[in-house]
């Protein structure tokens, strides 16, 4: 018997009296653990645990932004940005001298990998982690175009977007949606902890927090 088949049988077993109709949500589950550790401010928790993570953090309003989305493309000599879809037109109005290459499915991964920048939105951001979750919503297009470009700029609508703890942000998501969770710029490190950025995504990642 292989391990695969002892742990299907222990869930067999453990799930043998539950009637097949029935769906987790019908049940309630008592949890001990804390909802929230209720910090003062969420939004400044996040920015402090966002650039604990090395990610560099903004702030704007909306009429701030553009012209700030524009300044981190420039600093960055970006001369292209992926678009998704949905993203507001505004938010990349002042970044003329940039090309913009659209959120395509036929885009390859070579593709993409040409491109200097993204720019998303999110659908949730977590204080208490300091991460930032995408659910490829039509602000934040497919997965893949957050992982491969070097250069990630993420704006987060404060304070709507932004909640306390892991589970009040899993109350926000839909499960069956592709989820992206982002806790400062792609890295890892070796056994003596030297900490190498970039290997599997972005090596820099830039948050806009949006007021207004």
């Amino acid at each position: 018997m292989s391990a695969r088949d002892v742990v299907l049988g222990r869930v067999r077993r453990a799930l043998a009296d539950v009637p097949r109709e029935e769906t987790p949500e019908q049940v309630p589950v008592a949890r001990s653990y804390l909802d929230s550790h209720a910090p003062a401010d969420a939004v400044e928790l996040l920015a402090e645990n966002l650039a604990d993570y090395r990610a560099l953090v903004h702030r704007a309003t909306a009429a701030e932004l553009p012209g700030l989305i524009a300044g981190l493309l420039a600093a960055r000599e970006a001369r292209s940005v992926l678009v998704p879809v949905g993203l507001p037109e505004s938010w990349l109005a002042a970044a003329g001298g940039v090309r913009r290459v659209p959120d395509e499915a036929s885009a390859t991964p070579h593709a993409l990998d040409a491109v200097d920048s993204v720019v998303t939105g999110c659908a949730v951001a977590i204080a208490e982690t300091g991460t930032l979750v995408l659910d490829a919503g039509p602000d934040q297009g497919r997965r893949r175009i957050t992982l491969v470009p070097d250069h990630h700029i993420c704006v987060v609508r404060v304070p709507e977007q932004v909640v306390e703890s892991v589970p009040q942000g899993l109350r926000r998501l839909v499960p069956e949606r592709p989820l992206t969770w982002i806790s400062g710029p792609s890295a890892t490190s070796d056994i003596e902890l030297d900490r190498v950025e970039g290997v599997h995504g972005p090596r820099r990642l830039e948050v806009v927090l949006l007021a207004g």
